[in-house]
């Protein structure tokens, strides 16, 4: 296999995304625009992993509200103004692209991203028995008030979890 990098998302991107994201998360389905969405509204937190033909992983981070968790494939139009949190909405890999090192060196870069922009914590939700996998990079469960029913939509093991930086 090519050498992969991570470099950032563009436009000519998104189909490959949509692919990934077809295989990452086959039961928590967007569609392009939602990523189009993401992308314009915060390109610096989009990113992704490519052999130089090929798409093989994303990343989607963009600023937001500590508990704020929006629905599936839904678009959000504007970031918020007072945004007091980084939240990783994806990071998934094609499986010929796991086990190398891939998401661990993106996890790093998003980590001291956030630290030199200046946000206090980063937060995602955790899906697919993913979990243990997130407590590995920093994360814990964050019990914040009232966010079981926004994640409702994203399957009975989801949990929010929060690293603080």
């Amino acid at each position: 296999m090519p050498e992969l990098i991570w470099r950032p998302m563009t436009a000519g991107d998104l189909d490959g995304v949509c692919t990934v994201a077809a295989v990452g998360f086959p039961d928590h389905f967007e569609d392009r625009d939602c990523f189009a969405d993401r992308m314009a509204l915060y390109p610096e937190g989009c990113r992704v992993l490519s052999d130089g033909d090929r798409v093989l992983g994303y990343r989607i981070a963009y600023p937001s509200r500590r508990g704020s968790i929006p629905p599936l494939n839904s678009r959000l139009s504007a970031l918020p103004a007072d945004a007091d949190i980084l939240y990783l909405h994806d990071l998934a890999l094609r499986p010929e692209a796991r086990g190398g090192g891939h998401a661990q060196a993106d996890i790093v870069a998003l980590i001291d991203q956030a630290r030199t922009d200046g946000w206090p914590a980063v937060a995602l939700v955790a899906v697919n028995d993913a979990q243990a996998f997130w407590t590995r990079q920093g994360f814990a469960i964050d019990a914040f008030p009232d966010v079981r029913a926004k994640l409702a939509s994203y399957g009975p093991d989801a949990v929010y979890m929060i690293r603080p930086l």
